[in-house]
């Protein structure tokens, strides 16, 4: 029968492609590694000194006294408060009796009007409630004001801060403080506050000088320019709190900018690794995947010597990588290195130099997977990945 050997036919067919399938996974990576700095410096060398000048010496007890003058100052007021109150009750008594009578003369000649209208013209203004009304004005009441209570100051509102704690927010990252072969002097102005439209700006000239062994490296000056800083005017926003929070985003952005220029920074990335899990003859891509994602988990930026260790086994998960490129038949996706070997392999190699640092290797790999890729049936969502690599190694 011919029905039983089309049976047949199919399981054959079936069982080849199961033989020839690769099943293909990945896994998201995360891994620290020490991102260099734009004025790399040797490591003996990395001693940090730091003078800061600005206009802040504000002391806790400095607050605390400040408050208790003030509540005495108030407390010793108090009369005058509650006598310009009564005056200003009186005077209110006053202009709501002139108010009554305005608000009667106004109901009269309303009501005069009123009269004049046809029948029709008086009931329509009724439905839609537009007839005079007496509106007589609210009676003045008067409310005594409460004596002063003293209130311990929240702390948080001010600035407690001097050049001496502002040095010490200075940091570099593999910098210590036991010499001086970079010296950082940071001359912090006090903010500008400035109305425009109703809102509120301000700026806060900051100066910025970097010595390395005593040659200038860095003589500039930030946040000279008037930035927003609150929707509401300046005799509505509370000023030392506004004022404490622009210091810290100078100080945030000036430990920034000398981590970017002189820091040994600990950096978190991840990376997708995808590995094909087929046994027997992909066991060196196996073994390719575990080097890889194994010693990208070991590198650590404090130790050097176990990041070295781990690059250098890292390496030969890469080197198998390349050796199956060579393997690779474009041309027949039955092999058992085709096409989507290549895919993932080329993958690999462009999003793991990227997230390394090593754009030229990245940018190596992508034209060859670009010159191979006609042979791909790349999915939509690889076509959208490879531009996105292809944009995070030429920006």
């Amino acid at each position: 029968m011919k029905f039983p050997k089309l049976l047949l036919s199919l399981f054959v067919f079936a069982a080849i492609s199961s033989v020839n399938a690769q099943s293909v996974s990945s896994e998201l990576i995360e891994f620290q590694m020490l991102k260099a700095p734009k004025t790399p410096i040797d490591a003996a060398s990395r001693q940090l000194k730091v003078t800061v000048t600005s206009p802040y010496n504000l002391k806790a007890e400095d607050v605390i006294a400040q408050s208790k003058v003030d509540f005495q100052s108030a407390l010793k007021n108090y009369d005058n408060v509650v006598a310009e109150s009564v005056k200003e009750f009186q005077t209110k008594e006053k202009d709501y009796d002139s108010d009554v009578l305005k608000a009667k003369e106004k109901f009269a000649m309303e009501s005069a009007e009123f009269k004049k209208l046809s029948l029709l013209e008086r009931l329509t203004m009724t439905d839609q409630g537009k007839n005079p009304k007496l509106v007589n004005p609210s009676k003045p009441v008067y409310y005594k004001p409460q004596p002063p209570v003293y209130r311990e100051p929240n702390l948080n509102d001010y600035i407690i801060v001097d050049n001496n704690v502002l040095a010490s927010q200075v940091t570099i990252d593999g910098f210590t403080r036991e010499g001086n072969y970079v010296e950082v002097s940071l001359d912090v102005q006090k903010l500008n506050f400035q109305d425009n439209a109703g809102q509120t700006y301000a700026n806060q000239p900051t100066k910025l000088v970097v010595k390395v062994n005593g040659v200038e490296k860095t003589n500039t000056t930030f946040f000279q320019e008037f930035k927003f800083i609150s929707s509401s005017p300046t005799n509505n926003i509370n000023k030392p709190l506004e004022e404490k929070n622009h210091l810290n985003k100078v100080m945030a952005f000036i430990n920034q900018y000398l981590n970017d220029n002189f820091g040994y920074q600990s950096v978190k990335g991840s990376v997708k690794i995808q590995s094909v899990k087929n046994k027997g003859k992909f066991d060196d891509l196996e073994k390719a995947d575990i080097y890889v994602t194994t010693n990208l988990r070991k590198l650590n930026p404090q130790n050097p010597q176990i990041s070295a260790s781990a690059m250098t086994n890292m390496q030969k998960g890469i080197e198998i990588w390349k050796e199956t490129l060579t393997k690779v038949v474009y041309k027949d996706k039955n092999a058992d290195f085709n096409a989507k070997i290549a895919e993932f392999v080329y993958f690999n190699l462009i999003r793991l130099n990227i997230a390394l640092g090593n754009k030229t290797e990245a940018e190596k790999y992508l034209n060859e997977f670009q010159e191979n890729q006609i042979y791909m049936k790349l999915s939509y969502d690889d076509e959208n990945e490879l531009k996105r690599l292809e944009t995070g190694i030429y920006k």
